[in-house]
């Protein structure tokens, strides 16, 4: 079983109490209402699936129910690094060094 650090409670606890909400970091535009069907559809549907290093966006459903972040590489699970939703997206670099 995985154990997850939640940034909010500052507490780790087992994977069960989370919910993966997919790939972090997407921005939405603001004139989806001029989109072609096919832009529409790449926007809220396709999403990377890396095989590695995935910047994912997770809730605490069954503890503070809150949102946030993690850097997660997806062949080993292990978590490389949480933090607060709103929190600006770790630079490449930064990711780099977190996995060495």
């Amino acid at each position: 079983m995985l154990v997850i650090h939640c940034p909010y409670c500052q507490a780790d606890r087992p994977e069960l109490e989370f919910a993966n909400a997919g790939e972090a970091h997407i921005v939405r535009p603001d004139n989806m209402a001029e989109m072609t069907d096919a832009e529409f559809e790449k926007m809220f549907f396709v999403r990377q699936n890396p095989k590695g290093v995935n910047l994912e966006r997770w809730r605490h459903i069954h503890g503070c129910g809150r949102f946030f972040n993690a850097i997660r590489h997806t062949v080993s699970d292990k978590f490389l690094k949480v933090y607060k939703a709103g929190e600006s997206r770790p630079s490449d670099a930064e990711i780099a060094e977190l996995m060495k």
